[in-house]
């Protein structure tokens, strides 16, 4: 379980008035610069405040992080260490996080398994395609279901 940061990293200028010298949780010294971030229920550096993993400054690419086993994580590593994207409905295997998917109704597939359950044609964004319980029909084969229930494949995601 990941623990998304709360609230998500604020950039703050600093308060030449402000009520006394704030101290940076990273590495404790005194927080001088002219900007400073408040996460992790602590003021940091902004230079201090970076991904466990790849060493960048979380206030460089977003305004959230994750923190799991007493690392502090941007969310592609977060995802790549810990995150699962679910099971293919296809082949019933995992989908690894962050992996691009084709989804249908609630279900989600690899994109190689994305085909028709009847003559295994590849199904691609602007195909035509039913759903019935999570098994997949091109528009040329015969359908159970009613012509309503017809989906246009919208795309990747």
């Amino acid at each position: 379980m990941y623990v998304k940061i709360k609230p998500k990293i604020s950039l703050l200028k600093k308060c030449a008035t402000g009520g006394g010298a704030r101290h940076c949780v990273g590495c404790g010294q005194q927080i001088s610069d002219q900007f400073l971030l408040f996460a992790l229920d602590g003021y940091w550096h902004c230079r201090c405040l970076t991904c466990s993993c790849c060493f960048t400054p979380l206030a460089q690419i977003g305004t959230s992080c994750f923190t799991r086993s007493g690392m502090i994580l941007c969310r592609s590593d977060y995802l790549r260490l810990f995150g699962t994207g679910g099971v293919c409905r296809g082949c019933r295997s995992s989908i690894p996080a962050g992996e691009m998917v084709m989804k249908a109704k609630s279900y989600m597939f690899h994109i190689r398994c994305f085909v028709c359950s009847v003559c295994w044609k590849q199904l691609v964004p602007g195909d035509r395609f039913h759903c019935e319980n999570g098994t997949l029909f091109c528009d040329q084969e015969k359908l159970t279901g009613s012509e309503s229930s017809r989906t246009r494949l919208r795309g990747i995601s």
